[in-house]
């Protein structure tokens, strides 16, 4: 078998009409195969020709364009695939506009039909099967993908007004992306623009929480309290050379809590579980008109699945489904032992900031020293943000050998198990240090005096007097702005710097050739271009939902703590389509189309968030917020208390009321406070929690406000529960237009069938 550049292969060649100018110029390349004759030999030449030959015996056309040490092999497949494929699952895309009116079906289809026939054919080399990703690892192939066709009208369109930074407000041309980018694309988008649309209103309540605690920035009577307390003296942040302090040196710590620990708290975390609730629910509404346009209602992928298993070969076993009660053993305890790393993980970075405290509090410098715990805070976010950047090429590394344990039977199978162990993982890697900040920071600490230490050596963290909620906020605000700043720079720039070198270091040469020369060097140009594109993987989407999903986790999880975290959101979502976009149709080599009717489990991923949140918010509201706190004093120990009518504040007292005192002789023998000369004849210090000042056991307010708590958590989590349900319910999934034309459609097509019965029975 000879390769001529240019030369069609076939071994029927003499049979075969040679292809005119004309019809060579017009004939549609479905995919390109490349191979780098650099590192190519006898060994790999035999592989590459076996592979090829395999092709040909299917039909398929295949031209090859050589280019300096590049070969390029264009494949064209025969049209009876396609009309097999029509015939068989009755003319699935005749609701797509762009679609070829001699086979009757889409581009999409078509890539997405000949990439199977592709990663199914075998070849028998060194006595085992192998397919082609076997031989792209042996080099054998460089890469395969299909190619852009952005100089058609609708590549045109979609370059010019949905790929440009300067479209960023317009809306989504969603057809257009589905018939240019297949179904799953298009879903992602109509996903993320009405999510996008959906974070408006739940950033504009955000900023008015937040701006509710600007307001009373300086009128808070709890802030006021802590400015004034300059007799308050503080317990010691180190056992070494830590001074006694005055309360009243946290003044703007204080007021900085309020912001985001005030009355408005309670109602945004309400607020935000209906939001997630209904967002949800108008998606599923959306997606259902969508794919019942789109001829996908009752799309079937097993089915589809079989159909070309049958089309590429008619003898062929299809894979039947497995279960191996030894392998999900195997699986659970991975990811088991996964979780227990990240766990382990989240732990060293609180390990961290209990020493980072201690060396700031001893360092010389007074601006350190009076914001230790505040810069600990700072650098370990930073510190959790690198660990969830190397962690995530890891958990994917896991995950996927993880799912090919269970061996998937469909792609879509194959997808979802992957999904939900990279989302577990990543939700450890990215929430495992939130939750202890939430929930754990300042409440396990021990007291003055009998503190828990790390090693028997370093004190766990304290909590500030005005609570606990604005480390919450430091540590969100920190891993949201890096992520959204640095990363989807990262995102964006490396694919754009790579690209623009591959095309600065193979620029095209514009000499002027003749007709049949200039055909080809069109095509090779057009296949260059392609090949300069930055590659994708079959997971390249899944990698964008994960991003936006992650996202959505932080929006609503701990959204009590950070009132405006749907704003950053609704920012960066703006931008993240049309990076996105960008990246698609300028930066990237085509995707291979996917066939889908949802989101798939992405959407059962956003409900357990929704769960979740709820859960979470109620705890922030009860253990890390003081709003309880605050709420019992106000009602039984405050000035206010048993109905009292009093000109003061209800909350005067409540810092005091809040502290516990300790005596400085009780301190553990190895404590040594630094005296400064303004405490020299301290006896006494205070310190944040409800004990007894003779014993240190808890108080009957430490009870009394633990109560409260419980019954907070309770009522909270179930009014918002009822909330969510009764909106899931008074918001349909599937809009009534949508049931009724179906039915229409359905009656259409029984009376047809039976019209064709009595005439058949009339005859």
């Amino acid at each position: 078998m000879q390769e001529n550049e240019g030369a069609v292969l076939t071994p029927w060649r003499e049979n075969l009409l040679l292809l005119t100018e004309l019809q060579e110029a017009s004939m549609k390349w479905d995919f390109v195969l490349v191979c780098d004759l650099e590192t190519d030999n006898l060994r790999l030449d035999h592989k590459r020709r076996m592979f090829l030959s395999e092709l040909e015996m299917k039909r398929f056309k295949i031209k090859k364009i050589q280019d300096k040490k590049k070969a390029f092999y264009g494949i064209n497949a025969p049209p009876d695939i396609f009309q097999k494929y029509v015939r068989l699952l009755k003319n699935p895309d005749k609701g797509v506009a762009h679609r070829n009116q001699d086979d009757q079906v889409s581009v999409t289809t078509r890539i997405r039909i000949v990439d199977f026939i592709l990663n199914r054919i075998e070849i028998n080399s060194d006595n085992k099967p192998e397919m082609l990703r076997d031989l792209i690892k042996q080099k054998v192939f460089e890469t395969a993908f299909p190619l852009h066709d952005l100089k058609d009208e609708l590549g045109k369109n979609l370059k010019k007004k949905w790929a440009r930074w300067r479209d960023v407000l317009y809306t989504q041309p969603i057809p257009e992306i589905r018939d240019y980018f297949g179904e799953k694309v298009a879903l992602y988008f109509a996903w993320l623009g009405w999510y996008t649309i959906m974070l408006l209103p739940a950033a504009l309540v955000g900023v008015i929480v937040f701006l509710y605690g600007l307001v009373h920035f300086h009128s808070s009577q709890i802030s006021k309290e802590i400015c004034e307390a300059n007799t308050t003296i503080m317990c010691p942040l180190c056992d070494q050379k830590c001074p006694y302090w005055q309360l009243s040196d946290t003044c703007t710590y204080a007021k900085v809590t309020h912001l985001f620990d005030n009355e408005g708290t309670v109602f945004f975390a309400i607020f935000m579980a209906l939001w997630a609730t209904v967002f949800l629910e108008v998606w599923k509404r959306q997606r259902a008109k969508d794919v019942f346009w789109w001829n996908l209602y009752s799309w079937d992928e097993v089915e589809e699945e079989l159909a070309l298993e049958l089309i590429n070969d008619p003898d062929c076993t299809p894979q039947k489904y497995e279960h191996s009660y030894l392998h999900s053993t195997l699986v659970l305890l991975g990811v088991a032992s996964m979780i227990a790393i990240l766990i382990g993980i989240a732990q060293s970075i609180v390990i961290y900031r209990v020493v980072m405290t201690v060396f700031f509090l001893k360092s010389d410098s007074e601006f350190f020293r009076e914001r230790a715990n505040t810069v600990a805070v700072l650098t370990g976010a930073v510190v959790h943000y690198l660990t969830i950047v190397i962690m995530t090429k890891m958990n994917r590394l896991v995950a996927l050998y993880l799912s090919t344990l269970e061996k998937p039977r469909t792609f879509t199978e194959r997808e979802n198990n992957f999904t939900v162990k990279v989302f577990t993982f990543q939700f450890f890697t990215h929430f495992s240090s939130l939750i202890y900040v939430a929930f754990f920071l300042g409440r396990i600490n021990g007291r003055p005096g009998n503190y828990v230490r790390i090693a028997g050596q370093w004190r766990l963290e304290e909590c500030h007097p005005s609570g606990c909620i604005t480390d919450l906020f430091i540590q969100m605000a920190v891993i949201m702005v890096l992520k959204q700043t640095l990363s989807n720079f990262v995102e964006f720039l490396t694919p754009y710097v790579k690209h623009k070198c591959r095309t600065f270091r193979d620029k095209p040469k514009k000499d002027r050739v003749h007709t049949s020369e200039a055909i080809l060097e069109q095509c090779k140009e057009d296949w260059k271009r392609n090949y300069r594109l930055n590659e994708v993987n079959v997971f390249s989407l899944f990698d964008e939902f994960l991003e936006m999903v992650i996202q959505y986790s932080f929006t609503t999880i701990f959204v009590a703590a950070f009132p405006l975290a749907p704003l950053l959101a609704f920012i960066n979502n703006v931008i993240e389509i049309r990076l996105d976009a960008i990246k698609m149709v300028r930066l990237q080599r085509r995707m291979v189309p996917r066939k889908a009717n949802d989101i798939g489990i992405w959407l059962q991923v956003l409900e357990g968030i929704g769960v979740l949140a709820v859960i979470c918010n109620g705890l922030v509201i009860a253990i890390t917020s003081d709003f309880i706190p605050r709420l019992v004093y106000k009602y039984a120990y405050g000035p206010c208390a048993q109905g009292n009518n009093t000109n003061l504040d209800c909350l005067t007292g409540y810092i005091n009321h809040s502290l516990s005192v300790f005596h400085i002789q009780d301190f553990e023998r190895h404590t040594h406070a630094s005296t400064l000369p303004q405490f020299q004849n301290v006896v006494d210090c205070r310190y944040r929690d409800y004990r007894n000042s003779d014993d240190y056991s808890f108080s009957v307010e430490f009870w009394h406000i633990f109560a409260a708590r419980l019954a907070f958590v309770i009522l909270f989590e179930h009014v918002a529960v009822c909330i969510k349900f009764i909106a899931a319910w008074f918001v349909p999934d599937i809009p009534q237009s949508v049931k009724n034309k179906d039915l229409d459609d359905k009656q259409k097509e029984l009376l047809d069938h039976l019209s064709v019965i009595d005439h058949s029975i009339q005859v």
